[in-house]
């Protein structure tokens, strides 16, 4: 399965990939497109827009795009994705201080996103720091 989003990754745009190859669709294949051609792109390549304003799978109040992911695959139950989904939440948002994690995730993504100019390159190199902070949140699958 396809899915697309907006180019230039930051935290989100990073992290729910890392969700999604590992728990909902391990051949999925993400694009990433100018903002204002994601939803046209979505049509085109029958793929599923995320982070973008006006999808299912987006920012809504307080939550962000891996929070909606976490909710629309029933990922909550496993307490390391919880753990985690906070911690995403306050490196996406304005809320960097609602744990103690968000700000360091915060500035890894960031960081990787001045590194790399390639978004699939930047996805690659964050692949294994998600991993490693499911781990550290106590995720064993």
């Amino acid at each position: 399965m396809k899915w697309v989003t907006r180019e230039r990754p930051k935290v989100d745009r990073v992290a729910c990939p890392w969700l999604i190859k590992r728990f909902v669709d391990p051949a999925a294949e993400f694009l990433y497109v100018p903002k204002d051609e994601v939803l046209a792109v979505a049509s085109r390549e029958r793929a599923t827009p995320y982070d973008v304003p006006n999808v299912e799978l987006g920012h809504e109040g307080d939550d962000c795009t891996f929070d909606a992911i976490v909710k629309k695959y029933g990922l909550g139950a496993d307490p390391a994705i919880a753990a985690m989904a906070k911690i995403v939440r306050g490196a996406d948002t304005a809320a960097h201080d609602l744990t103690p994690e968000s700000r360091g995730l915060l500035a890894i993504c960031d960081g990787l996103g001045k590194v790399y100019d390639d978004d699939h390159a930047q996805l690659a190199a964050a692949m294994p720091v998600f991993e490693a902070l499911y781990r550290s949140c106590g995720g064993r699958r």
